[in-house]
C-alpha cells in the first residue's frame, strides 16, 4: 500500500521505517512547522506534578530547571517515551486523549499536593488546565513552542503524488487536517481522494476534513497505526 505520513520527520521516522520494512511505500508530507517559543518559569522545583500533552512540550523544555522525580503525566506512549529518554523517573501515561488524561490526574494526584506545571503549545484542542483549575487544582500552564502552518511545499513530490494518489493517510491534529485541507485546495485536488482511507486522531480532526470524498474515515489512537493496516 501507498502510505502518506503527516507529521514532522522527527516524530514519524520510526514508523515510517518499519511501515517499509513491511513492504509499504510511505511518502512525507509534513504539514506543520513546530517553533520554541520564549517562557519564563520561575521556582520550578516547588512543583510535585507535571503534564505533558505533547512530546513537543518536552522537546523545547530546558529540563535543568526541573525535578525528574515528580510525578509526570503523558497524553500517551510516545509522550511518555520521550519524558522517560529525557529522564523523567515516575511516569504515568493515558490512552493517547485528554480525557483520559485528565481522569487519570484525578485519580493519582491530590488536588490539596503541591502544584502541578502544565507544560503546552500555544494552540491546544482541550482546556485542560481550566479543568482542572475548576476540580480545585493548583496549576500553572507554561506554553514553549508554536505550531505554524507549513505553506511551502516541493513541487516535484506533488506532481509525483498527483500521479500516485495514498491508500491512506494519517493526520494527528486539527492543524495536521486545517493544513491538509489547505494542502488539497492550492492544488486543486479534491477530487482525487476518493479512494484513500483518511486516518484520524479524533473525531474533531476528521470533521475539519468531512469536505472532501474519502474512501473510508477511521478514528485511531496513537500506537495503533499499524493495527488500522489490517482494517483496509
Amino acid at each position: 500500500m501507498h502510505i502518506l505520513l503527516t507529521r514532522p520527520l522527527e516524530d514519524c521516522s520510526e514508523i515510517i521505517h518499519k511501515f517499509q520494512s513491511l513492504g509499504h511505500q510511505v511518502s512525507h508530507l509534513p504539514l506543520l512547522v513546530i517553533e520554541k517559543k520564549d517562557y519564563e518559569l520561575t521556582n520550578s522545583f516547588n512543583y510535585g506534578g507535571i503534564i505533558f500533552t505533547s512530546a513537543n512540550a518536552i522537546k523545547f523544555l530546558d529540563l535543568k530547571e526541573i525535578d525528574k522525580n515528580i510525578t509526570c503525566f503523558c497524553v500517551g506512549q510516545m509522550t511518555e517515551k520521550k519524558a522517560r529518554a529525557s529522564g523523567f523517573q515516575n511516569t504515568i501515561a493515558a490512552e493517547g486523549n485528554v480525557s483520559n488524561l485528565k481522569e487519570l490526574i484525578l485519580q493519582n494526584y491530590d488536588a490539596k499536593d503541591k502544584p502541578i506545571l502544565y507544560i503546552s503549545g500555544e494552540t491546544i484542542s482541550v482546556n485542560l488546565d481550566q479543568q482542572l483549575l475548576e476540580e480545585g487544582y493548583n496549576l500553572k500552564r507554561v506554553i514553549n513552542y508554536q505550531v505554524k502552518h507549513n505553506q511551502k511545499f516541493n513541487e516535484k513530490f506533488v506532481k509525483e503524488l498527483k500521479k500516485n494518489m495514498p491508500d491512506i493517510v494519517y493526520v494527528y491534529s486539527q492543524n495536521s487536517a486545517l493544513s491538509l485541507l489547505n494542502f488539497i485546495k492550492i492544488y486543486h485536488t479534491e477530487d482525487q481522494w476518493m479512494n484513500t482511507n483518511l486516518m484520524c486522531l479524533g473525531e474533531k480532526t476528521s470533521s475539519i476534513l468531512n469536505e472532501i470524498k474519502w474512501k473510508k474515515i477511521f478514528l485511531f489512537n496513537p500506537g495503533e497505526e499499524e493495527f488500522l493496516l489490517y482494517k483496509i
